[in-house]
């Protein structure tokens, strides 16, 4: 089982790290994207920095539990606006983009769910 949650961690961030390079650089589809749920640029430059310490969290061994706990927020949100206004298919994407966005809340629901323990000890509703 190790090495299961390794592989969803290193999925879950390569996903999200993927996805940077076309939000930083302001890749066509990107701008479009928040264009359309009304959250150009900010909200593409804020999701993306989300998503790069989410990603390099998910690898840090110990810290890994944050990393799940921010990646499912960010991810909820490009969900939400798949589901009510974006669609499931983006610019004739195939549902490419929300098929990702549903691989890393699966697997960082999964991840959040093991370390369920650490992650109320963060979020300060149990004690260590």
């Amino acid at each position: 089982m190790k090495y299961f949650y390794i592989a969803l961690r290193v999925i879950t961030a390569v996903i999200l790290l993927q996805t940077l390079f076309f939000k930083f650089s302001g890749a066509e589809e990107s701008i479009y994207i928040f264009t359309a749920v009304g959250m150009e640029p900010w909200g593409r430059f804020g999701s993306g920095i989300a998503e790069l310490i989410a990603g390099v969290l998910l690898l840090l061994p110990k810290h890994y539990h944050i990393g799940a706990l921010l990646s499912l927020g960010v991810i909820s949100g490009a969900i939400f606006f798949h589901l009510t206004i974006l669609g499931i298919e983006v610019q004739g994407d195939g549902g490419y983009l929300f098929f990702l966005a549903l691989t890393v809340f699966i697997s960082s629901l999964i991840l959040a769910i093991h370390k369920k323990d650490d992650i109320l000890v963060f979020l300060k509703l149990k004690k260590s």
